[in-house]
């Protein structure tokens, strides 16, 4: 089993490495959160110039036509780096519309920002109208327009929301990770829905997307973490040096490879056209469980020191809480995936069986 990136993925990652570098360092985070941007607008920039805002959009619509294996690539940059922009959310709602929305729908988000609140389902739909209220969708402070789920005849449907039309009103604020958002509240405002298969399409996508980034959240969580147990001295040894440390920086190791592993079998299949719901949900799982346990050792290991605002080390821990809410916590994808595995009782481990193609 070959778990190598390509030539060509690991130019896209250091790109993004290379550029996130330049703009988010400590005393760079520091002067964004001191701000009133809801991300970071001159980085931004960057990414569309360097076109890492559009890797995987087809070329018709001036994308790089890439795979999710690509994206992932970034984003796991992205969280290494913290860096506030809305990578995974631009692209993935621009290729949604492309892929399942109508010509009017296309044409209305040309160069617009966009954004995707797809976490639950809080809208009600009837025919092109949408009522309801959507809370701390990320980036939607300064979106043009967004993504939203909403219920009709019990089925999930994708809706494309312009958030400057009439019926449309938003509460702007940040996330405990800084992110800009805002709660979207709608009353009977016209959107455009897009085709029944597109949410079926886009949930493994945001979940692997997701993933990534706390891949990368966690993967420096825990490097930084190992520098500063390797300095940090106590009855004059460094405290890494001591056994129950050593072992949780190790069980942390593990967590992050285990989540490593998950996220690149999920983007493979996506990236094969293979079915990856319950992929997807396991990935999602271990997102949650990495997260949580690097933050969690480190912050032990760090003392007093992990909550101290102006040591760099606690954004770590503020954005892999609010990845872990982004995700729904494990109990609640355990049980989505146990559902499924009821209800498909004949894939067990053959992963490219008829089974797994069905």
């Amino acid at each position: 089993m070959d778990f190598k990136l390509s030539e060509d993925q690991i130019a896209f990652a250091d790109s993004a490495k290379a550029l996130f570098a330049d703009f988010c360092s400590p005393e760079q985070q520091a002067a964004y959160e001191a701000g009133s941007d809801g991300y970071m607008p001159a980085l931004w920039q960057q990414c569309v110039d360097n076109g890492l805002s559009v890797i995987t959009l087809p070329e018709a619509q001036g994308g790089l036509e890439q795979g999710m294996t690509e994206l992932m690539a970034v984003l796991v940059e992205q969280g290494r780096a913290l860096a506030q922009v809305p990578l995974a959310q631009q692209q993935l709602a621009a290729q949604a519309v492309a892929l399942f929305g109508s010509a009017a729908a296309q044409a209305a988000i040309e160069g617009k920002l966009l954004t995707l609140g797809v976490d639950a389902v809080n809208l009600q739909l009837a025919g092109d109208k949408a009522s309801g209220i959507v809370g701390a969708v990320p980036f939607a402070d300064s979106a043009d327009a967004a993504l939203l789920l909403a219920q009709e005849a019990g089925q999930t449907r994708v809706v494309l929301v312009d958030l400057q039309a009439a019926g449309v009103g938003r509460t702007a604020g940040r996330n405990q990770a800084q992110t800009g958002v805002a709660q979207i509240k709608l009353d009977g405002a016209a959107v455009q829905v897009l085709d029944a298969v597109a949410w079926v399409w886009l949930q493994p996508r945001v979940i692997a997307a997701l993933a990534a980034l706390q891949l990368g959240v966690s993967a420096e969580h825990l490097k930084q973490t190992v520098q500063y147990v390797t300095e940090r001295k106590q009855f004059e040894r460094p405290i890494g040096t001591f056994q129950l440390v050593q072992g949780k920086m190790a069980d942390c190791q593990i967590a992050v490879e285990a989540l490593r592993s998950a996220l690149y079998q999920l983007v493979y299949r996506l990236d094969a056209g293979l079915p990856a719901l319950p992929q997807a949900l396991a990935t999602r799982v271990l997102a949650c469980e990495a997260g949580h346990l690097v933050g969690h050792a480190a912050q032990h290991v760090h003392g007093g020191i992990g909550v101290d605002i102006t040591y760099p080390i606690h954004r770590f821990g503020c954005w892999s809480r609010q990845l872990n809410i982004a995700h729904g916590g494990p109990e609640q994808n355990l049980a989505a995936l146990g559902q499924w595995i009821a209800q498909n009782d004949k894939l067990g481990w053959k992963y490219d069986s008829e089974e797994a193609a069905a």
